[in-house]
């Protein structure tokens, strides 16, 4: 009983620990890079490195930490979100929050399915996934409940695309592979490394 009692402490301490980095991530332009569209964010660093320290769960935690701060962009402090939520206020709290939760939960168990089989390899695998999956969730969640709106179609036009994942592709571009690339390299090496400081190789 004591054994799981300090097991649920310590993950409840690096689980707030994970949060509170979020949400200071969150309040610097560390967390959100301004763009005049879609922000280019670096919160899926720290979603990935508590999915792989602390499993599915702590990952959807962790996922939903950046999904709510995430929403609360929409209040004025970033363009796009704000116009989202002028027009849809719930489908916007989903396309924000329900994508990011998922991300950290799914990143959590791709970790535990690929560390049996590559067990260093596992962090890279992860650590690519969770960016790729916030990519994926978001964008589908954002065409599936806003593609037809006027303010999106506004960037379908000046994009010069014809369906929904040409407008995906043409829309996150750049911006999407900065996300993923930062992510690998820094959640792969952070988690790696807080792995072996927490003896949990």
């Amino acid at each position: 009983m004591t054994q799981k009692k300090n097991f649920d402490t310590k993950f409840m301490v690096e689980l707030a620990l994970m949060i509170a980095i979020i949400i200071i991530m969150s309040l610097t332009p560390l967390g959100y890079i301004r763009t005049p569209g879609l922000s280019i964010t670096l919160l899926t660093v720290p979603v990935a490195v508590g999915a792989v320290l602390l499993g599915p769960t702590g990952g959807a935690i962790c996922g939903l930490a950046f999904g709510i701060t995430s929403f609360m962009q929409c209040f004025g402090m970033g363009a796009f979100g704000t116009m989202l939520f002028s027009i849809n206020p719930l489908g916007t709290a989903v396309v924000c929050i329900v994508p990011r939760l998922l991300e950290g939960w799914i990143t959590g168990l791709i970790f535990k399915a690929v560390r049996g089989k590559m067990k260093n390899g596992a962090y890279l695998v992860a650590s690519l996934a969770c960016p790729l999956l916030n990519t994926l969730f978001f964008m589908s969640t954002l065409v599936l409940i806003f593609y037809h709106t006027d303010y999106i179609q506004g960037f379908v036009t000046s994009l010069g695309v014809s369906n929904p994942f040409t407008f995906v592709v043409a829309f996150v571009g750049v911006q999407g592979l900065i996300e993923a690339i930062v992510c690998f390299i820094l959640a792969g090496a952070i988690s790696r490394a807080l792995s072996a400081a927490l003896h949990r190789i």
